[in-house]
């Protein structure tokens, strides 16, 4: 892959991207099933930060300089319960649109948006090219053909638009989400099967069924294949939630599968 380096396209976010915002998020991940309140609002005010920052980098060029979301309008593709949503209201974004395909999730937090949609991403109910921005964080790990999904979300991005695909790696530790930090290593049955063990009921993230192994590379190699097609700009890649410094992990193979935890790529659709 001909890969733009994040560090200089991305100059906003980079120096967003902090050692303390990484042992803050990092300390977050013990509350995930505990303190689901605690764990998905910090991470939807970070998303949105994160967001903020990649459009006032690489979105398009405004008369008064620094791109805003104000006024764009976003996809959120695996919205979840609704803690997305809430951030973005609170950051003062009222064109966002949530797509999700369990209805269970999607009042598992009371959340009440009146911008959700039930769908899948898979094949997302939306017509061609009517989004600013699409995005979607740690879902593409949880269905069985994430670069469908992928493409879907560039059928759905106007031209000159940006996709954000945030997804956690296999490999790296949180690979295997609640069955452990080195179970999955093992194999993803194994990891299910001692959760099972351990807490008396399956895990939520079931191995084969809501849960799959999604590399590193196939992310990079998935932003080459839009490149040659010319139907996406590459414009970053980088771990999400890593320091600045720590970005050239996505440069190495064999490390960046271990090390890099979450992959974001960043494509404009041409």
């Amino acid at each position: 892959m001909t890969q733009t380096s994040a560090t200089t396209t991305l100059p906003t976010l980079r120096r967003r991207a902090t050692l303390r915002r990484s042992l803050g998020l990092l300390a977050d991940f013990r509350f995930e099933q505990s303190d689901p309140d605690r764990f998905y609002g910090h991470l939807a005010a970070d998303t949105v930060s994160i967001l903020s920052d990649i459009w006032a980098d690489a979105g398009p060029t405004t008369s008064a300089g620094r791109a805003s979301l104000a006024g764009t309008r976003i996809l959120d593709v695996g919205g979840g319960p609704g803690y997305f949503g809430q951030a973005f209201a609170a950051a003062g974004v009222d064109n966002y649109v949530a797509c999700e395909p369990d209805v269970g999730e999607m009042a598992a937090a009371g959340i009440r948006l009146a911008s959700s949609v039930r769908g899948s991403g898979m094949d997302l109910p939306f017509a061609d090219d009517v989004f600013d921005l699409t995005y979607s964080s740690n879902v593409a790990e949880h269905v069985s053909d994430p670069w469908r999904m992928a493409d879907e979300m560039l059928r759905v991005t106007k031209p000159g638009g940006l996709m954000v695909y945030s997804y956690t790696c296999w490999l790296g530790p949180f690979g295997g989400h609640e069955t452990g930090l080195w179970q999955h290593y093992v194999g993803g049955e194994f990891a299910a099967r001692r959760y099972e063990k351990t807490h008396g009921h399956p895990p939520k993230n079931r191995w084969g069924e809501s849960l799959f192994n999604v590399s590193c590379a196939d992310g990079l190699r998935y932003a080459e294949t839009t490149q040659d097609s010319g139907d996406a700009e590459p414009v970053a890649a980088f771990p999400r939630y890593h320091p600045s410094w720590a970005w050239w992990m996505t440069k190495v193979p064999g490390l960046r599968e271990v090390g890099v935890s979450n992959l974001v790529l960043v494509l404009r659709k041409r």
